[in-house]
């Protein structure tokens, strides 16, 4: 019980945003793959609201 609430408390629980952005550019297979996926984040594919549709 006392980890459960120490890993949130310590913000770690969740993976930031840009954590979650550098893990999805990693992913890339070739330069092509990584400039799209550049453009994408670009375009706010991590950072859009739930109110977005």
């Amino acid at each position: 019980m006392f980890n459960l609430f120490k890993s949130l408390v310590s913000g770690k629980a969740f993976p930031r945003i840009a954590d979650l952005e550098r893990a999805y550019l990693e992913g890339s297979a070739s330069l092509v793959d990584l400039e799209r996926r550049q453009r994408e984040i670009d375009q706010g594919l991590f950072r859009r609201s739930s109110f977005d549709f």
